[in-house]
């Protein structure tokens, strides 16, 4: 089965979009950026332009050929922004690293994709990376660059201080590359995907179009961009948008620990997310008033809206007129729970290789356990085997330097192996049911799909993450990471006991909807959190479920022979 909307053409390519910025709205505020203590430093689109071609003429006067590449490895902030236009603009392609990357995958990246500079930005944890830059690379630092970056590295400001802007409007070819995006690697070594300028401005066009349809064509769009620009959900739905909309107004964060500053400073009306982290959002409610209060709270006609108003207004998400998850499947019960708040909280459905560009929910058109229907120009279709194949406007060029990959790809008739197993209603919303490569077959010889059971144990308030596997065991078991507040309060051996019989509970309820060969033997709590620093998790915050396997594998017997439904690691 397959749908198959339709979409507006457009001839337009970003950079069309920015001169026209520059021209028809050169004072609009457009950026915010925190410089520390408090203090923030503006750009209107006349500041941001001067900035970017004054870069390009200094990126043009290197002699790079056509079409080179340079990596930006940063955390969030406006010379980002500032830095990908001047590449585009001197005719580069540019290759963003996620800001927490271990060494290792910097040097693989870089060496990759054989980028000719780095920008060096924000960043935490610089002390650690800096031996990732092959010798002889030239660098450029951004002005919130570590001291040691700054010290050791041409200064932005001092580029721009002393070289002219480029003039005119320098124009790219459509089937030019502007990006080179690398997957986070949850399964291996990251793969570059490339992105044709056309393509990302018809994807970023359609994106526009779904926030406008949500908030209205002249609501102020305000948002905080955070999540990394490495990632293609930040990257399609906040920054290339935001450059075709040209009206919004974008604010950058400080620190973690500002955060919730900042998100009162940018009183976003658009916010987009991940699961985990609308998860921590909850959990931390949760530390101020119990999940039964409130939910009593929020059912009392007139008192539960002040409420959920007051929650939100805590959370610095009180002026969100559309909230979006994506980047992996969030829990229905966590959507209705942000719903019953009064916050607008949908799902979409994307992926790096069609730029973020697949599904999206609405508030008109939704479901439980399904993540939207096709954006307009995406077609949809689900091959003779369930996997999820998908058309975008947005759809990638290749992977860069690995043609085999592009042969096993992608069908005939020009449709992406998405590698998602799922179904589609006749209304068109498109539900997952899981990874064809995570499928694993226990020794009842049926096939388990991980994801949807995971789905279900992260809905509890209990749980801040899970991984289900049991790869040739009786039964399936579920590793799961107790809630960030909980984890130290299992000391307590009347706390321990309490949490060990709600997981049991849990369990119970969990297996009851199951099919035999899907119920879970036990729930294992996992002795630390699974983090990016650990290995265990993905810059996006994916687990990577091979790393965690082989890690546990030595203990998973012994697991077994023990009786209770709980088991501590």
């Amino acid at each position: 089965m397959s749908t198959t909307p339709t979409t507006a053409t457009s001839s337009k390519l970003m950079l069309d979009y920015v001169y026209e910025h520059e021209a028809t709205r050169p004072n609009y505020l457009w950026l915010t950026q925190p410089t520390g203590g408090g203090a923030v430093v503006d750009y209107t689109w006349r500041q941001t332009l001067d900035q970017a071609r004054r870069m390009a003429t200094h990126l043009k006067s290197l002699g790079f050929a056509p079409g080179f590449r340079v990596a930006i490895l940063s955390k969030n902030c406006a010379h980002f922004f500032m830095c990908e236009l001047a590449i585009w603009m001197a005719g580069g392609t540019t290759v963003a690293i996620f800001p927490t990357e271990t060494a290792d995958t910097v040097s693989y990246v870089l060496t990759h994709s054989e980028a000719s500079l780095l920008f060096v930005g924000k960043l935490d944890s610089w002390a650690h990376q800096a031996s990732a830059v092959p010798t002889g690379l030239p660098c450029i630092a951004f002005p919130l660059a570590p001291p040691a970056a700054i010290a050791a590295f041409e200064n932005w400001d001092a580029i721009t201080s002393r070289t002219e802007p480029l003039s005119g409007q320098p124009a790219r070819g459509a089937d030019d590359i502007a990006l080179l995006m690398y997957t986070s690697g949850s399964t291996g070594r990251p793969k570059g995907v490339m992105h044709r300028f056309d393509r990302i401005t018809r994807a970023a066009e359609g994106i526009v179009g779904n926030i406008r349809s949500a908030i209205g064509p002249t609501e102020e769009i305000r948002i905080l961009s955070y999540l990394p620009l490495a990632h293609v959900v930040e990257r399609a739905w906040i920054e290339c948008a935001g450059i075709v909309e040209g009206r919004g107004h974008f604010f950058f964060a400080e620190t973690l620990d500002t955060f919730l500053k900042d998100l009162q400073r940018a009183r976003p009306t658009v916010f987009v997310s991940v699961p985990r982290l609308w998860l921590k959002f909850q959990q931390g409610v949760f530390t101020k008033m119990s999940p039964q209060k409130l939910n009593l709270l929020l059912r009392i006609p007139i008192i539960g809206n002040i409420v959920g108003r007051k929650v939100l207004t805590g959370l610095g998400l009180d002026h969100v007129r559309h909230a979006g998850s994506g980047s992996a499947p969030i829990p229905s019960d966590l959507i209705d729970w942000y719903r019953r708040l009064g916050l607008n909280l949908v799902e979409g459905y994307g992926m790096t290789e069609d730029f973020g560009y697949s599904c999206a929910s609405s508030i008109a058109l939704h479901a439980k356990g399904y993540v939207g229907s096709p954006l307009p120009g995406v077609q949809v279709r689900i091959s003779d085997e369930q996997e999820v194949l998908i058309k975008s406007p947005g759809q990638l060029a290749g992977y860069f330097k690995q043609p085999e990959l592009d042969a096993e790809s992608f069908t005939e008739d020009g449709f992406f192996r998405t590698g998602d197993l799922g179904e589609i209603r006749a209304d068109g919303l498109l539900k997952l049911t899981g990874r064809k490569k995570e499928l694993f077959k226990t020794a009842k010889g049926k096939y388990v799909a991980p994801a949807p059971i995971e789905n279900t144990i992260n809905a509890s308030p209990m749980v801040e993450l899970c991984m289900v596997s049991g790869v040739g065991q009786q039964a399936p078991y579920a590793m799961v990471v107790l809630a960030e507040t909980l984890r130290p309060q299992v000391k307590n051996p009347a706390v321990r006991e309490r949490v060990a019989a709600e997981l049991a509970a849990l369990l119970k309820t969990l297996n009851a909807d199951l099919p035999d060969y899907e119920r879970v033997r036990m729930l294992v709590i996992a002795r630390e959190p699974w983090g990016i620093e650990n290995g265990f998790l993905t810059p996006t915050l994916k687990i990577k479920r091979n790393r965690i396997e082989a890690a546990v594998a030595a203990r998973v017997e012994q697991w077994y022979l023990q009786p209770g439904p709980v088991v501590w690691e």
